[in-house]
């Protein structure tokens, strides 16, 4: 019997050591198609996720605010969104991180309604207009917010109309349910290239967000619930390894051959305007996923502009994003 139990466990320690099970993490993006949340669906196509032995799945809301209420239900370990919620939850008693910092500028672009285009030369003209944003609550609601403050017009004098991104976005501007409005790509280009919209306000690069908001504006992150990432240190570091390398890897490569890897309905029907709007808002993207300098201030700034409420609360920005895990990247 002894013989027989030993020659069980010589057999069993020369079996092949059996891989360990890839862990299953799922991510809400607010919106998986817009090119400012490229690195989420890239990192999969490019193996990444797999390669730190991660089984994530990536799911999809139109908005920002419904990615973040969807990881506040437990349906999401993690989102893809903007940095500012972080901030905006904080003022609410929950704290969120930004674990990797995809991008320094929004990518947004506001654009007017070539209807009432020579009725509206700048966000000083916002009263009385209908706006378009993602979603009420979203980081557009906050940008756009802000830049009708800024521009003297008062909360109140002008209508935030949800009207989410791509189709929705572009039937609101042609049935003129909306004025104007905060969108991304590759929707930008696809109304200019119409003629049915004009640019009003660009923030698709970190020189242009600079002149029109006064600073750095980090934006499109990988962020989550504080507590979670304190839990779960292993599974965020292959999180962190797999994003910044799809970082370097957006920086390292031509538009094209990064549009190569999308898939297919990406592109709404027309590759080559996918691929000259990516080319034009590459350099929005960090190349290392670190916060830029200034980024947070400059982002409580903008979001305490149009909601005067968060002047009370006492922010902690060093607990609105880690630089723990992207440093760590090797």
């Amino acid at each position: 019997m002894m013989r027989f139990l030993g020659a069980l466990l010589l057999a069993t320690a020369l079996l092949p050591a059996q891989p360990a099970r890839a862990e299953k993490i799922t991510i809400m993006v607010g919106g998986i198609e817009k090119q400012i949340y490229l690195p989420a669906k890239l990192a999969e196509q490019l193996g990444y996720f797999k390669e730190q032995r991660l089984d994530v799945e990536l799911l999809t809301e139109p908005a920002g605010v419904q990615a973040e209420n969807a990881m506040l239900a437990g349906e999401a370990q993690a989102v893809v969104g903007f940095y500012d919620h972080s901030i905006d939850l904080q003022s609410k008693g929950k704290f969120v991180e930004s674990i990797v910092q995809f991008s320094q500028a929004p990518g947004e672009v506001e654009l007017v309604s070539s209807k009432v285009a020579d009725k509206v030369h700048s966000p000083a003209d916002f009263k009385g207009k209908h706006l378009g944003v993602t979603g009420l609550g979203s980081s557009t609601s906050f940008l756009t917010s802000y830049l009708a403050v800024k521009n003297g017009v008062k909360i109140g004098e002008f209508v935030l109309v949800p009207v989410g991104a791509g189709s929705t976005f572009i039937a609101a501007i042609q049935q003129g349910k909306i004025d104007a409005g905060m969108t991304t790509e590759p929707t930008i280009s696809r109304l200019l290239k119409t003629g049915e919209a004009k640019v009003l306000v660009d923030l698709r690069s970190p020189a242009k967000t600079r002149a029109a908001l006064g600073g750095p504006y980090p934006a499109a992150c990988l962020y989550a619930q504080a507590s979670w990432v304190d839990k779960h240190k292993d599974a965020v570091q292959k999180l962190a390894n797999a994003f910044v390398k799809t970082l370097h890897y957006i920086h390292d490569n031509k538009a094209a051959d990064i549009a190569e890897k999308m898939p297919r309905d990406y592109y709404t029907g027309d590759k080559d305007l996918y691929v000259r709007a990516l080319a034009d808002g590459k350099d929005m993207f960090t190349a290392d996923g670190v916060m830029p300098d200034q980024g947070p201030e400059t982002v409580l700034q903008i979001l305490t502009a149009s909601n005067r409420a968060l002047e009370s609360k006492k922010i902690d920005l060093s607990k609105t994003y880690t630089t723990e895990f992207v440093k760590a990247v090797k």
